[in-house]
């Protein structure tokens, strides 16, 4: 097993290990044992050439697992000629021939052994628990499965406008495609552009996180068993060049992108700069309000669970709790529940949360908590110091939980961590307002057994995705993402009939065919003239 030098004595224990061998050895593109990542161009695993990579680490041992490439600029541009040639025939396959592909995909990332392989992945390269990483892949499944129905959410429409001419509009893909993903979601975000932009007719270049792209290449050797032919999907690898690459390159139509503020507004700005189309999901800052009528028991856990379900790194967390009225006093139910989470490396038996990604994201969660005590706020629940004996030199911070204003710089901006801040308001109106004058806009969610309460909060508030009762409100893929404000650039959303948009384009035809010009109306018997 290959060290990380800066942690000579790191090395991944007697529960991982297997688990990074087995990998290893049955995964064409993924090393995580000290190897390298490859690229995936043109239906091949393929070494870079590159002088430069970055490593992968165990969040949990700070182990070497693997060595990424920036790819090349030579590299990248093989990738984008593969899927510009394989544009020219997979556009052309029947919607039949790539609905099959899907569901042998679907087929094939439900077989446990190659699930399992995705979630060990995860848990080694990105720290999550084995069960949350299960659910990663879960809910990326859910897109797959939805993308299956391409068949119908491809029809056109058709109407004749006049006698004897029609005009009918068809759904036709955009080219070449690129999408930008994220640390946090390895396995979910890769599969919520990979089937939705193939089904429809593009080719896709994927761009993983340096972080943990084990997931992803996977997932593109599992597309290759699938029957995907060469081509149509590429992985490269890298940080700003790679990115830059996407954004500038001519025949990229569409960027998917999700992740941080910055990224995200770069890379919006300069995709579109160059006339591509770009959906950017960003950061958030996600309120629960809880109202004194609420079924104190289900609040409690459910805002437990949101806050610091991933260590809190999800764009979707609860890291904000409005406490109402009379449940300011459910404060130190909140703080007792909590103490109970068990934190630990994520192959552990009845692991809570595990680590944050990487040292320099604790060192910045950390400041951020330091930054609250500064200005006024409260550490009522400090985890800051948590140390796992297990695993002494993990990224590990147990649940936190402040007593925090508005005006702090821990609530302007997003912490991504197990970081939970606690506000109080006197009523209903007053937590609607904090909510509204919040920057980001992708979920807030409300707590009480009122009708009445939980409608005028849906309409009020202003964010994509309300969620009454529902901590996480994530809508199924049948919908689409509708996170608004801060939180998203672009018109477009992620997946369901948004997804379908984002990835086609419209044709419209209008045709005259005139009744009278119809040649040959009947046979006849008669003896030919030959007048």
């Amino acid at each position: 097993m290959a060290r990380n030098s800066a942690y000579p004595n790191a090395r991944l224990n007697a529960l991982s290990q297997p688990f990074a061998q087995k990998l290893s050895a049955e995964w064409k593109g993924t090393s995580l044992t000290g190897g390298t990542t490859k690229n995936f161009i043109g239906g091949q695993f393929v070494e870079s050439k590159t002088d430069e990579w970055s490593d992968v680490h165990d969040p949990s041992t700070q182990t070497l697992l693997s060595r990424i490439p920036q790819t090349t600029s030579e590299e990248f541009e093989q990738a984008v000629q593969a899927a510009s040639k394989a544009f020219k025939t997979w556009s052309r396959a029947s919607v039949l021939t790539r609905q099959r592909f899907v569901l042998e995909l679907q087929h094939l990332l439900r077989q446990p052994a190659n699930a399992d392989a995705i979630a060990q992945s995860i848990v080694l390269e990105q720290g999550k628990t084995l069960a949350d990483a299960r659910g990663d892949l879960l809910r990326g499944l859910q897109v797959v499965e939805t993308a299956i129905a391409a068949t119908t959410t491809l029809l056109g429409d058709k109407i004749e406008v006049s006698r004897d001419m029609d005009t009918y509009t068809r759904k036709l893909p955009l080219g070449v495609c690129a999408s930008i993903a994220p640390f946090n979601f390895p396995a979910m975000i890769p599969l919520w552009t990979i089937p939705m932009a193939l089904v429809t007719g593009n080719t896709l270049i994927v761009k993983p996180s340096e972080r943990d792209p084990g997931a992803a290449m996977i997932i593109a050797e599992l597309c290759q068993r699938a029957g995907l032919p060469d081509g149509v999907l590429n992985i490269v690898h890298g940080k700003v060049p790679t990115v830059n690459a996407i954004c500038d390159h001519p025949a990229i139509r569409a960027i998917s992108f999700v992740g941080g503020d910055r990224a995200g507004r770069h890379i919006f700005n300069r995709g579109t700069q160059n006339g591509k189309r770009v959906q950017s999901n960003m950061g958030a800052k996600n309120h629960a309000v809880l109202m004194p009528d609420a079924n104190k028991n289900l609040a409690l856990n459910s805002i437990i669970s949101a806050a610091f379900g991933a260590a809190g790194q999800r764009c979707m967390a609860i890291s904000v709790a409005v406490l109402v009225g009379e449940a300011q006093s459910w404060l130190g139910d909140l703080i007792e529940r909590s103490k109970k989470l068990k934190v630990t490396g994520g192959f552990e038996s009845g692991a809570d949360l595990g680590p944050v990604i990487s040292p320099q994201a604790k060192e910045r969660i950390l400041g951020l908590v330091a930054s609250a005590k500064e200005e006024g706020g409260k550490i009522v629940l400090d985890g800051t110091g948590l140390t796992v004996p297990e695993y002494p030199d993990g990224n590990f911070i147990g649940p936190t939980i402040i007593e925090a204003g508005t005006s702090m710089k821990c609530y302007k901006e997003e912490i991504f961590g197990p970081v939970l801040l606690v506000l109080k308001a006197d009523n209903l109106d007053d937590a609607i307002d904090i909510i509204n004058n919040n920057t980001y806009g992708n979920g807030a969610v409300v707590f009480t057994q009122s009708g009445a309460t939980g409608r005028k909060f849906e309409i009020e508030v202003n964010v994509g995705q309300i969620g009454i009762n529902v901590p996480v409100p994530v809508p199924l893929p049948m919908f689409a993402w509708s996170g608004n404000k801060g939180s998203h650039l672009g018109d477009i959303g992620f997946y369901g009939k948004s997804g379908i948009n984002f990835y086609t384009q419209n044709k419209t035809t209008t045709s005259l065919w005139r009744a009278e010009d119809a040649v040959g109306n009947r046979a006849t018997t008669a003896m030919p003239t030959h007048t």
